[in-house]
């Protein structure tokens, strides 16, 4: 027996698209698409403001976001909300507050801002610790930009280096990936040329001239993964596979040397380092917040129900929420009609395969 909006099981953590830019393109709309087909219907979309929280129009930023989501992907009845997470807050399980809307998210974004406002305030926040346990039970994450620098285990202060005018350094990062045992420093904007034939802007704006000094100062067992623009990278972490999309190319430099791949191309994630699946409380999340993410809504990948049949459940439980009586009566006929017999409960919709026999 199956229960829709039941308890989720742990069924292992989602995918992490990594963009260079163009969340808005056609580029990242392809990766997004990609995401989607394999996520709940409707889907539960959030995008966090917090990359650029520091900006007088932080919503503004992420709205752009939520209403290309929206449009794009219409196939999947979104729900896209945007998390005003700009700061570090107190917000706890008891009150989340502005984290609320992450707790059922299915597909989390974080963009465009500053990597190391990024870190300063998700580091330790009760913000990232629910996408990283949200993630960990199937949700997808897709970092662009700004914060794509923020979640590896060395960020590049872009502002401060190309802007303020501070020596080439590294900050710490939020180290998305340590606990699968990557050790990654990524970089979007990998073959920016905004500054033309006369100021080399690649390397997120910081030019190859003092992006070569940061390179020998990194550990030699980390790896560097350079993101072109309007160009992104799939992780399937349970597959122990990374897919391409985009305009241009991804770089890996590793162990003295580096190799780039272009869209459409499918490598083994051991090229990133020595990957490993973790233990599931791994990674500082506390069994407070896995106790509030495994109560909500199951996921189609944990509830082993058919992708159509998890869609009519979703419709079906959408007409209960409006008290559509007729429309819910008729998804239940389409679910039938597939061999499965939904009732209701205190607890929501339970579902269970038809007798075959019986149904003859």
């Amino acid at each position: 027996m199956t229960r829709s909006g039941a308890k989720r099981e742990l069924h292992g953590p989602g995918v992490i698209a990594l963009l260079g830019s163009g969340e808005t393109s056609a580029s990242g709309g392809q990766v997004f698409e990609t995401l989607a087909r394999h996520l709940p219907v409707p889907l539960q979309a959030r995008v966090l403001e917090t990359p650029a929280g520091f900006e007088l129009n932080a919503g503004q930023v992420a709205g752009r976001v939520a209403d290309y989501l929206r449009q794009r992907l219409q196939n999947s009845s979104p729900n896209v909300l945007q998390v005003e997470a700009r700061r570090k807050d107190a917000a706890t399980l008891a009150e989340p507050g502005v984290n609320q809307p992450l707790l059922d998210a299915e597909l989390i974004f974080l963009g465009p801002g500053s990597p190391s406002y990024a870190v300063r305030h998700l580091r330790g926040s009760l913000t990232w610790e629910l996408a990283l346990a949200r993630h960990r039970v199937g949700a997808a994450l897709v970092l662009a930009s700004a914060a794509a620098i923020a979640a590896g285990a060395l960020a590049l202060p872009v502002y401060e280096i190309f802007k303020v005018g501070e020596d080439p350094h590294w900050k710490a990062g939020l180290d998305l990936l340590a606990p699968f045992g990557l050790s990654l420093v990524i970089v979007s904007h990998w073959n920016n040329h905004d500054g033309g034939a006369d100021l080399d802007t690649s390397r997120c704006f910081v030019g190859r001239q003092r992006f070569d000094p940061l390179l020998a100062q990194l550990h030699p067992t980390m790896t560097v993964l350079g993101l072109d623009e309007q160009t992104g990278v799939i992780l399937d972490l349970q597959r122990e596979r990374c897919k391409v999309l985009g305009h241009g190319q991804i770089h890996i430099l590793r162990g003295g040397s580096e190799q780039a791949y272009a869209h459409g191309t499918d490598f083994s994630i051991h090229e990133l380092g020595d990957f490993r699946l973790p233990e599931p409380l791994e990674a500082g999340i506390s069994p407070e917040t896995w106790q509030a993410v495994q109560a909500r809504p199951t996921a189609p990948a944990a509830s082993g129900l058919p992708q159509d049949v998890v869609e009519l459940l979703a419709q079906r439980q959408a007409a209960r929420e409006r008290r559509d009586w007729a429309a819910s009566d008729r998804f239940r006929v389409e679910i039938a009609r597939r061999g499965f017999r939904v009732t209701d409960t205190p607890e929501g919709q339970q579902v269970e395969a038809e007798d075959p026999i019986r149904r003859g």
